[in-house]
């Protein structure tokens, strides 16, 4: 090799490595749930290469543990219920609500043989939900403003019983529980598989439907600017086919996700509970965050004020450079 030649392999080694250096940097670690509501989220990563982004998605049991791999410095970004988001900024995790990913995603279930037709029912009866899911925000409000009283042990109105979403609807099958507060697609498999009985969709307390929340670190959102925006826009992209393209939606996350193991009639009865959306407030997420520490959820010594870590701009502008409105 000559001399001369020598300068400039240098040269196109040290810009070939710059060039990967970038690409690296636009690996975004991404956080998630297998859940029908959280489909869209997941499908990011096959719609990434074209928003010049690649994603590496981890999948969690449930929303507290995303804040805790976000914690550990392992996800740049995650999709959580709000009650995760605002446990974790109560603790001191450094995240922002950046946009909602769903609507709705909570069914009272209950046994047919149960008798229970309303949440007045529930007194003197055992009740199933997930520990800190946005499921047990939900039936606390359900009971406080029906008069109940709750524990995890005898004693009071309703005895709650803390299990996994997917525990919970086989607790229910081998009548181990009377009810359960569920989140989707398990409620609508309980019912369409004749084990349980809707009892009501949760949505008369102050909190309303509950609203699905994407968080991003706040140093991803602060210090690589570029790439939450692509991030975005991709999310924005992926949103708007599943709500645009049903079909693509329910293929996507029965086949792919689910891999056969819910039906079509599940899927439908579940988004028709969950219903993809894009947006957040902090109107919503300020009187979640009050309904939480009215009845304790979340075990915060001092809740977070949603204007300081709700952050639409990145949404806002995703959605404008799509043309959604």
């Amino acid at each position: 090799m000559s001399t001369t030649m020598f300068p400039k392999l240098c040269l196109a080694v040290a810009i070939a490595g710059t060039a990967l250096s970038a690409q690296a940097q636009e690996v975004i670690r991404l956080g998630n749930l297998k859940l029908a509501h959280f489909g869209a989220v997941s499908y990011i990563k096959e719609i990434a290469p074209q928003c010049g982004i690649k994603i590496e998605e981890r999948t969690f049991a449930k929303g507290l543990d995303v804040m805790q791999a976000i914690i550990a410095g392992e996800l740049d970004v995650g999709a959580t219920a709000s009650e995760a988001a605002i446990a974790g900024r109560a603790n001191g995790t450094p995240i922002y609500i950046v946009a909602g990913f769903a609507k709705g995603g909570a069914q009272l279930v209950a046994r047919p043989d149960a008798g229970i037709k309303s949440v007045k029912d529930l007194k003197g009866k055992k009740v199933g939900v997930t520990r800190g899911g946005i499921q047990e925000v939900l039936l606390a409000a359900e009971l406080g403003q029906n008069g109940l009283t709750s524990s995890d042990s005898p004693g009071k109105d309703v005895q709650l019983i803390y299990l996994a979403y997917p525990d919970l609807n086989q607790a229910l099958l081998g009548k181990n529980l009377d009810a359960i507060m569920q989140t989707e697609p398990q409620s609508s498999q309980a019912i369409n598989k004749g084990f349980g009985v809707g009892v009501m969709k949760p949505y008369d307390t102050p909190i309303g439907e509950p609203v699905r929340t994407l968080v991003m670190t706040e140093k991803f959102y602060k210090e690589n600017r570029p790439v939450a925006e692509k991030f975005m826009r991709c999310f924005v992209q992926a949103t708007k086919t599943f709500i645009e393209t049903k079909g693509a939606a329910e293929k996507y996350v029965t086949e792919t996700i689910f891999k056969g193991q819910i039906s079509k009639e599940d899927f439908n009865d579940a988004i028709g509970n969950s219903p993809y959306s894009f947006d957040i407030t902090p109107e919503h997420i300020q009187i979640t965050t009050d309904t939480m520490y009215k009845y304790g959820v979340g075990r915060m010594a001092k809740p977070p004020v949603a204007k300081d870590f709700v952050k639409t701009d990145l949404l806002d502008l995703a959605k404008k450079s799509l043309n959604v409105k």
